[in-house]
């Protein structure tokens, strides 16, 4: 069984080395390749850099295809590696019905939640965004109606309500991991069974940059999971005296004011810098201005002049 690996961020590199591993201990399974996001700019001196996962794939020595569309001369590419199997993992890209063509054996894809809830591009921050009480991994046929294809294997486990989409994607990652291998196997020995998706279909869109504005008229349990679902992007962030602000972490309490929605209410030792929210108050613990580094509350405050007391955003 030849595969070809589709994936690109960081949570996709702990399934292509579970892929590579099978493949030592394996006879019959080889990675004919991985395909991955071109090379992009990174960091301050926005020098252009491999993904997490074409890294990755250079590291264990596999062949590395980087195109910027599947487009005829992709399609070639991967044509001439003759692989039988897709495994797909956030790679990033839709997969037309030529492409799809390519392979014998068809695709296999990891969808971190459990399908048919949140088909899309965000379903980790909408389980945080939503304040679900479990989410889940799916691993599923790949279709040409994205997230569409028949189940394989699929795994629920509860949240606490604290998880950041930084903390769920490592837990998914490594998790997936362990399934995919298991998905993979099943497939090539035919001992897995598919299973249609049942269910009511829920989709969710991709997170924007401008997402990251807090609304101070949303209630503090709203906000909290806002700040948690957008770590480490694009994090959340409002204004105070005309400098941008970043809440890097904050949980709603008991209590408020009637003050307005934003205002800087005071210092709790037991929580943090108590902020006003529509409807309750919120704790922020880790801040930063914009271009300074992240402080824990107390020092926040040792260097934020007028800050209790004043309006944000």
């Amino acid at each position: 069984m030849r595969i070809l690996f589709a994936g690109s961020p960081h949570i996709a590199v702990p399934s292509l080395y579970a892929l590579a591993g099978l493949a030592r201990s394996h006879a019959g399974y080889e990675i004919a390749g991985v395909l991955t996001n071109p090379d992009a700019p990174k960091g301050r001196g926005g020098r252009a850099e491999p993904s997490e996962a074409g890294s990755a794939a250079t590291a264990l020595g596999l062949v590395v295809l980087k195109p910027e569309r599947l487009n005829a001369e992709a399609r070639e590419a991967v044509a001439s590696l003759a692989p039988d199997m897709l495994v797909s993992f956030a790679y990033g890209s839709i997969f037309g019905p030529k492409f799809l063509a390519l392979f014998p054996c068809g695709g296999v894809n990891v969808h971190p939640r459990l399908l048919p809830k949140y088909r899309g591009p965000s379903p980790i921050q909408a389980a945080i965004l939503n304040r679900d009480a479990e989410t889940g991994i799916s691993v599923q046929r790949v279709a040409l109606e994205v997230d569409s294809g028949c189940l394989l294997l699929q795994e629920a486990f509860p949240l606490t309500g604290r998880e950041t989409t930084a903390s769920l994607s490592e837990y998914v990652a490594v998790r997936a991991a362990e399934l995919l291998v298991a998905a993979v196997r099943g497939v090539a020995e035919k001992t897995l069974m598919e299973k249609p998706q049942t269910g009511a279909v829920s989709y969710c869109a991709a997170i924007k940059k401008e997402d990251g504005l807090i609304i101070w008229p949303l209630s503090a349990e709203v906000i909290a999971a806002r700040i948690r679902a957008f770590t480490p992007w694009p994090q959340s962030w409002t204004t105070h005296d005309g400098e941008k602000l970043f809440i890097l972490d904050a949980h709603p309490v008991s209590g408020g004011s009637d003050a307005p929605a934003g205002t800087v209410l005071g210092a709790d030792a037991p929580h943090g810098i108590l902020i006003q929210s529509g409807s309750g108050a919120l704790a922020a613990t880790r801040l930063r201005y914009q271009a300074r580094k992240a402080l824990e509350w107390k020092a926040f405050l040792n260097g934020a002049r007028n800050f209790i007391g004043s309006r944000l955003g």
